[in-house]
């Protein structure tokens, strides 16, 4: 990171930081306003710069990060937590969500997946009676 550019695209940004898998889709989130810098829509071209704040919203949870650096290449999961900070409050709520995500998986039962041929046999007999 010590070759950093002083600012950088917000879609390479995102894809960098590992928020989204390629550019493609980090741009595409940002058009449709999923990603936000200081809660303002911008556009995928728009330059992010060290100290800027971004909200981004992914599967309904929500990050609020503080950018600390940037990076051309996309590196490893420890190497894409070394260019943002996310904010207490932010990480709160993320964590709530998940929570109650996990409660209400575990409250409904299992569905037992596909049907055996023993269970479509069954199903033809039962449908296949006068």
């Amino acid at each position: 990171m010590s070759d950093a550019p002083a600012r950088m695209r917000i879609d390479k940004w995102l894809w960098a930081a590992r928020f989204y898998k390629t550019r493609s889709l980090a741009a595409q989130a940002v058009e449709n306003g999923h990603a936000r810098v200081g809660n303002d829509r911008v556009k995928p071209a728009h330059a992010v710069r060290a100290g800027d704040r971004v909200v981004v919203r992914r599967q309904g949870l929500a990050w609020d990060v503080e950018v600390l650096a940037l990076s051309e290449r996309r590196g490893g999961a420890a190497d894409a937590a070394l260019l943002y900070r996310e904010t207490a409050e932010s990480a709160a709520v993320r964590e709530r969500a998940i929570a109650e995500r996990r409660a209400v998986q575990a409250g409904q039962g299992r569905t037992p997946g596909r049907p055996t041929k023993r269970d479509r046999r069954r199903l033809l007999d039962f449908l296949d009676e006068p």
